[in-house]
């Protein structure tokens, strides 16, 4: 499986594109705009503290103050208010944790009033990007990821992660890391780390070290709401990620994010350094690319399946909800059961991409299209899992209920990506919205693969706006010729201006329009 990375320039920061096998998978901001993100290490005030809720409101500058709960203050808050007080004083010359005392462990089921008074500064985390209404959620149980660890402050505590399997490996891994780190950090093992030489480790460890050195020596001078440790931008936080032997191009449209992104590269995988390639087309890079096109298709309400079929995607306040229907792939198949699996499987697919896509977080419940067997519901709930074992987000996924549906879970860490694709109609100039208008000429063709293949017709005529005329009948190879080694049918266009470029026409040889005998199946 191939992956690529794109990153567009634009005044308010760019986009980037994630594709496997040139399907866009993940599509984010790299906007100025974006300022508290996952990761990121403020210096905050306490405004507020909220008894009933056991959690305190925290001053970082957003016009929402932050939430942070009593839980999310961690066992070892007393050491890092203690060590944020002598820093903040000058009283700590050494910022790497080295003989540094550290204080026992805050009460598990305590009260934040005890913990904490109104402005009180202290060092928070962002671990929720601000989304809707609310401010962003904060933790003081501080972490730095790396490529291969995560170095947590004022802990002991090695872990390996869990989807590393091998218990010779695991121990391994342990006993290297624990013989090289630092007094007063833990360590917590990626899955990225199997296999990997000391070299790389103790690489990566040191890097780690000298970022919380170099954040520590900025709270020393730092006013309140200033950021101390900035997670890294979006693009290097994907490459850190995702960087391996199927990531086979990086390219980028910016000569500046270029060089940066470059030099990220021959820090972490020098042998990858090859694969980063300036952008020099005359087009857009994402036009240039296909993905504009791919956005409007894919962040619509109803997304269209390859094999036939459709999901329906809506939003509300307190969860998210997937409707599967089969559409006119009922025609193709005469067992209802096995064109219900069928479809729900592709469905599969594009519904995990889909939640990757949108970053769509919290409950999504799925209404697949119902099926009587058991093995067969259970055949839809490994391929689900399967599916989402890539997703980077936490996720968990559950069996399909007796009503045929399915719930999922999955971490919502930022505002979900919500891109507007319907369109002002030309005809009514606003009062009402239409489809994307790129899209129509893939719809034109879907509907005559109907007319041809399914309803066979001998004879067909099209109707349609002349920009649409021009498109499908210019050119040596036209789209129309193209068609009629397709088909073996000569379709007639017929220009007619007075159609709106979005709408066309099937019609006979009396000149009738052609009913479309697409039968839609709801389930």
């Amino acid at each position: 499986m191939s992956t690529e990375l794109l990153i567009d320039s634009a005044q308010n920061g760019g986009r980037i594109a994630l594709l496997k096998n040139k399907s866009l998978v993940e599509l984010h901001s790299n906007g100025e705009d974006n300022k508290f993100k996952v990761g990121d290490i403020y210096l905050g005030t306490v405004r507020k503290i909220v008894n009933g809720l056991n959690a305190a409101f925290i001053d970082l500058g957003y016009e929402k103050d932050a939430f942070l709960h009593y839980q999310d203050l961690g066992p070892q808050f007393n050491s890092l208010n203690k060590f944020t007080k002598q820093v903040r004083n000058n009283n700590y010359a050494s910022y790497n944790l080295k003989g540094f005392s550290t204080e026992p462990e805050i009460e598990k089921l305590g009260k934040i009033s005890s913990t904490l008074s109104k402005n009180n500064q202290i060092l928070v985390q962002i671990v929720k990007e601000p989304i809707s209404t609310k401010g962003p959620r904060l933790s003081c149980e501080l972490s730095l990821a790396g490529r291969y660890l995560v170095l947590v402050p004022f802990s002991n505590a090695v872990n390996v992660s869990k989807k590393i399997r091998s218990a010779e490996e695991r121990r391994r891994l342990a006993r290297l890391i624990t013989s090289i780190k630092p007094e007063n950090f833990g360590v917590i093992i990626r899955t990225v780390a199997e296999g990997q030489s000391v070299t790389e480790l103790d690489k990566d460890l040191r890097n780690l070290v000298t970022t919380w050195e170099d954040g520590m020596k900025k709270l020393a001078k730092a006013k309140s709401r200033d950021k101390v440790i900035g997670e890294m931008s979006m693009a290097s936080s994907i490459i850190r990620d995702l960087l391996n032997e199927s990531f086979d191009a990086i390219t980028v449209e910016d000569e500046l994010t270029h060089d940066q992104i470059k030099s990220y590269i021959r820090s972490i995988a020098p042998e990858k350094e090859k694969i980063v390639k300036l952008y020099n087309g005359k087009a857009k890079l994402f036009e240039s690319f296909g993905i504009e096109k791919q956005i409007k298709s894919l962040f619509g309400q109803t997304i269209s399946l390859p094999q036939g079929g459709y999901v329906i995607i809506e939003h509300t306040e307190a969860l998210h909800v997937v409707d599967v229907n089969s559409g006119n792939k009922s025609n193709q198949e005469s067992d209802q059961e096995n064109t219900a699996l069928k479809t729900n499987l592709v469905a599969v697919k594009e519904i995990a991409r889909q939640l990757r896509l949108r970053d769509m977080g919290g409950i999504i419940v799925i209404d697949f299209i119902d099926m009587k067997k058991a093995e067969n519901k259970k055949v839809i709930f490994e391929a689900m899992k399967n599916e989402m074992r890539s997703d980077r987000s936490k996720n968990t996924v559950l069996p399909l209920t007796k009503f045929g549906l399915m719930q999922i879970t999955r971490q919502r860490v930022r505002p979900e990506v919500n891109i507007v694709t319907k369109e002002t109609c030309p005809s009514c100039n606003g009062t009402g919205k239409i489809q994307a208008s790129i899209l129509v000429a893939d719809k034109l063709e879907k509907d005559l693969e109907h007319i041809a293949v399914n309803q066979n017709l001998s004879s067909i005529k099209i109707g349609l706006h002349p920009y649409l005329h021009a498109y499908f009948s210019s050119g040596i190879i036209s789209k129309r010729v193209q068609w009629f080694f397709k088909y073996f049918k000569w379709v007639k266009l017929i220009p007619d201006s007075s159609l709106p470029v979005t709408e066309y026409k099937f019609l006979d040889d009396s000149g009738e329009e052609i009913e479309l005998n697409v039968k839609s199946e709801t389930e």
